[in-house]
């Protein structure tokens, strides 16, 4: 009995979430903080449509404000990459991070005083410039956080943990509303969301020190466009990289189905609580795939893995488009968010194995695009051919 308990509890650590990289304070410091922060940002995503809904009375100024949050992650994001790799990481996320809660702070005073939608959307625009600024120095900085052999393991453990709060967020969200009304919960999403990203700045602080790697032999270190097109470069000579980019845009741009979520909610079940399941689902499975994600820090073909997580994401989401049963179609999007999960996590790991220290952060500025672009691509293509 004693040798079946110990094989056992020896299956289920290969299969559970790796947390051997929590034991290294700096990045349990910033992981913790981004848990807070990721929580919070939930908040305000869900508050900052409310509250144009509630200003205007239109849904195409809702709409709009997916265009005030997407434009600067396309401009800023590769230059925020290229000012990590010209400048001392730990400042650039400083810097960022300062901007992000004077944004914050903006919202909730917008809240308090009573504004304008156009207000509104230049307060989205900062938020989303700082971000985009700071998102390729937070992610460049986890390989120097941690050893090589926990890089997969961390990168599964932040993307878990953003899962986690896409789905307990607005959740949490919306018993924020339930309390306190629109008129109230307003402010209070925003207060809660600076008071938790409070957080990720006192782990930002408490970083070493991480200047730029230096560059290579007869190379300049180029910031601004220059350093953008640099980067650009070396990711069209790195044919491993340019894949997993490239394989990830495909899938997403083809086979993204949220924009379909309500039709078929309407169409096929009947609405009601139908279209709540069906936005969930992708992201209940990719946090049970993240909990059960210890075996991916041992594969050793990744490129073969990452493939074989796209084709699964594909093969999902065109058996869920194809099945007549709700319960089916929740456990599909599930499968393909789990899938979602695996080829995000073997991206992220690829990224930061291949690249040298000193392209990393103009890398992870071409990232934050295609992860925040291709999905919006898709959703345009879904509503297309609908």
């Amino acid at each position: 009995m004693t040798s079946l308990r110990s094989v056992g509890g020896r299956a289920a650590r290969r299969w559970a979430i790796d947390l051997r990289p929590l034991r290294v304070p700096a990045y349990r410091r910033v992981w913790l903080g981004n848990t807070l922060a990721m929580f919070g940002f939930q908040l305000t995503a869900v508050a900052v449509p409310v509250e144009m809904y509630a200003l205007t009375g239109d849904s195409l100024w809702v709409g709009l404000l997916g265009v005030a949050g997407f434009a600067p992650l396309l401009v800023f994001g590769p230059w925020g990459g290229a000012v990590a790799d010209a400048r001392d990481r730990r400042r650039v996320l400083l810097a960022g991070s300062a901007l992000l809660w004077a944004s914050m702070l903006g919202l909730l005073g917008h809240a308090l005083l009573g504004g304008h939608p156009v207000a509104l959307l230049a307060l989205v625009t900062v938020h989303s410039t700082a971000f985009a600024i700071s998102s390729p120095a937070r992610s460049a900085i986890l390989a120097r956080l941690l050893p090589p052999e926990l890089v997969p393991a961390g990168s599964t453990l932040n993307f878990t943990t953003f899962t986690a709060a896409s789905v307990a967020g607005p959740l949490a969200a919306g018993l924020v509303f339930a309390a306190f009304g629109d008129a109230r919960g307003l402010p209070v999403a925003y207060a809660l969301d600076a008071v938790l990203f409070t957080g990720l700045v006192v782990a930002t602080v408490r970083l070493p020190a991480m200047p730029p790697a230096p560059p290579a032999e007869g190379e300049a270190r180029r910031g601004g466009l220059a350093g953008i097109l640099d980067g650009f470069r070396y990711l069209a000579t790195t044919p491993v990289l340019l894949l997993s980019f490239a394989i990830d845009l495909i899938a997403m741009v083809l086979a993204m189905p949220r924009a379909l979520f309500p039709e078929v909610a309407q169409e096929r079940f009947g609405g009601g609580a139908t279209v709540g399941w069906l936005y969930s689902a992708i992201a209940i499975g990719a946090m049970l795939g993240g909990l059960t994600s210890g075996w991916i820090g041992r594969l050793r073909r990744q490129g073969v893995a990452l493939v074989l997580a796209v084709v699964g994401w594909g093969v999902a989401i065109a058996l869920a488009g194809l099945a007549r049963q709700l319960w089916l179609v929740v456990l599909l999007l599930a499968v393909a968010g789990s899938a979602d999960l695996v080829s995000a996590v073997l991206r992220q790991s690829m990224l930061l194995s291949y690249a040298p220290d000193r392209m990393r952060g103009r890398l992870q500025g071409v990232n934050t695009v295609v992860v925040a672009g291709g999905p919006r691509l898709g959703d345009l293509r879904a509503g297309a051919m609908a």
